[in-house]
């Protein structure tokens, strides 16, 4: 009877002593051991055994990142404006036995660092900075306490700065700010416009000057070209009377002259200015005469 008590209650220590010494962690969490009320280790997830008896599970702490709820804190802006702030922050734990011997709330003191650093970083910015540079601000919130939290164990993986609240005042403020800066732009687009247009005509007028130059230098050049030309056809005649002249003496002489007297009458005739004609006796002779010079002429020069 006694053996079966013994065997009983031996069996029974033998199952709890396993019970307490076989631990299945989870794993999104760490259990925290102390041995005699003093931390020993921590328990990774899985399976894993411990001194039953001797060894307790002091604290199960979850390492899931995890979010603080919004709050919302009063800020002034480097422009002395006031404004509220609604925010958030989400970290996680990174050493289970900080977080449960050098803290006691965790969240609060996570928040709380939080609220300190946020109105730091804002303060350095003007309102209309804030509203625009919250990326680069949730970054510096972030970087700073992350390196408050480390004492904890802590790691801050984001903060956020959800919304920007400002008064009725503020509001109206920022409005006719907006329209004097639309106007502002309005102005400056109208000017570089018209800027654009005068600069456009000066370079069409520009353009058209320079073709017009173009023209006159290329109607100059045909007019001195023609000249040459002239100058040489005028200069291959001499040439050619004054041999004629050399070759032949008198007679080329009078046929030259009589050839000019017959073209300036037949200019004077195709002029239209008048419809009668007088010429003189002489020219008339000179007419007759032109014929006899010729035939002397051509005379000569068969011999």
């Amino acid at each position: 009877m006694l053996f079966n008590i013994f065997l009983s209650f031996t069996t029974l220590l033998i199952i709890s002593a396993l019970y307490l010494a076989i631990k299945v962690v989870p794993q999104s969490k760490v259990y925290v051991v102390e041995r005699f009320g003093k931390y020993t280790k921590t328990l990774e997830s899985g399976l894993s055994i411990i001194i039953p008896f001797v060894d307790r599970v002091a604290h199960k702490t979850d390492i899931l990142e995890r979010q603080l709820p919004k709050f919302q804190i009063s800020v002034i802006t480097k422009d002395n404006v006031e404004v509220g702030l609604v925010s958030t922050v989400f970290f996680r734990v990174l050493d289970a036995s900080k977080s449960v011997y050098r803290i006691k709330n965790i969240d609060s003191a996570v928040e709380n660092t939080a609220i300190s650093v946020i109105r730091s970083a804002a303060g350095k910015l003007e309102l209309d900075d804030l509203q625009s540079s919250r990326e680069s601000m949730n970054n510096e919130i972030r970087d700073r306490l992350s390196k408050a939290a480390e004492i904890w164990g802590v790691e801050v993986t984001r903060t956020e700065i959800l919304d920007v609240l400002v008064d009725d005042q503020t509001k109206d403020s920022q409005r006719q700010q907006l329209n004097a800066e639309r106007e502002r732009r309005a102005t400056i687009a109208t000017a570089e416009g018209q800027k654009r247009s005068t600069e456009l005509n000066a370079e069409a007028r520009l353009y058209e000057a320079e073709k017009i130059a173009d023209a006159v230098k290329i109607t100059a050049d045909a007019d001195a070209y023609a000249i040459k030309i002239k100058a040489e056809a005028d200069a291959e005649q001499t040439r050619v009377v004054g041999k004629a002249i050399k070759d032949d003496g008198q007679p080329a002489v009078n046929f030259e002259i009589m050839k000019r007297q017959v073209d300036g009458l037949t200019a004077i005739a195709s002029s239209g200015q008048s419809k009668t004609l007088v010429i003189p006796s002489d020219v008339t002779k000179a007419l007759g005469s032109l014929e006899l010079i010729l035939g002397s002429f051509t005379d000569s020069k068969k011999d």
